[in-house]
């Protein structure tokens, strides 16, 4: 479990092809001192495993799966990448519910510079826009951002100085891919709707009587 509050940027140091997977080789001094084999680490929001540390850097691997839904593919040698180890149950929640387990693609399709931020607009894949609402969360390659804006096919999201002198929004043009996860919340009351809707049992005030309310 995640935040989407980036706490490292990495530099991709190796990449290499395993069976129909891919290893990635992260330098991150910060990060690898505190990681060890077996932990989990969000890069670019994907929650990955490390399977292998040395000195300053870690080593995960990404599956077909992983692959097919996020950004990894195209990643190359010396690209940065937002990094963030997992939330400590004693620790604030900063941003908001982040699983690291990315639903989609998206693509940057318009960034304006105002006086103080910057307002990046992010096209969604249809079918995902149902999880997406004015003031809403999303994370963005990782990053915890509120939804300010959203019309039938995009969302707008405000990046303030900080965020952007701290993660890869920097280095993001027009048709840059992005990873995006969802708030989980909304997946699950859409989910349990949708079993009510479906069900024999239907809700009703006759059934709930019977059941004793």
């Amino acid at each position: 479990m995640f935040t989407g509050i980036v706490e490292e940027i990495g530099i991709i140091a190796g990449k290499k092809k395993k069976g129909d997977g891919l290893r990635l080789l992260i330098s991150a001094p910060k990060s690898a001192y505190e990681l060890e084999v077996n932990d989990s680490v969000a890069i670019n929001g994907v929650c990955q495993t490390v399977i292998s540390k040395k000195g300053t850097i870690f080593e995960v691997e990404a599956v077909e799966e992983t692959l097919k839904k996020t950004t990894f593919a195209s990643l190359k040698i010396d690209n940065l990448v937002n990094l963030e180890l997992p939330m400590k149950l004693n620790d604030r929640l900063g941003g908001h519910l982040v699983l690291g387990h990315v639903d989609c693609v998206g693509t940057i399709t318009n960034i304006d510079k105002r006086v103080n931020s910057w307002i990046y607009s992010v096209r969604v894949p249809e079918r995902f826009l149902r999880y997406t609402i004015p003031i809403g969360s999303i994370a963005i390659d990782g990053v915890s951002l509120t939804i300010a804006e959203m019309n039938e096919s995009d969302v707008n999201v405000s990046i303030i100085p900080h965020t952007m002198e701290n993660t890869i929004f920097k280095l993001y043009k027009v048709g840059s891919a992005v990873n995006l996860e969802f708030d989980v919340i909304g997946k699950y009351i859409e989910r349990m709707h949708t079993t009510i809707l479906h069900s024999k049992n239907k809700l009703s005030e006759t059934g709930l009587r019977e059941s004793g309310y």
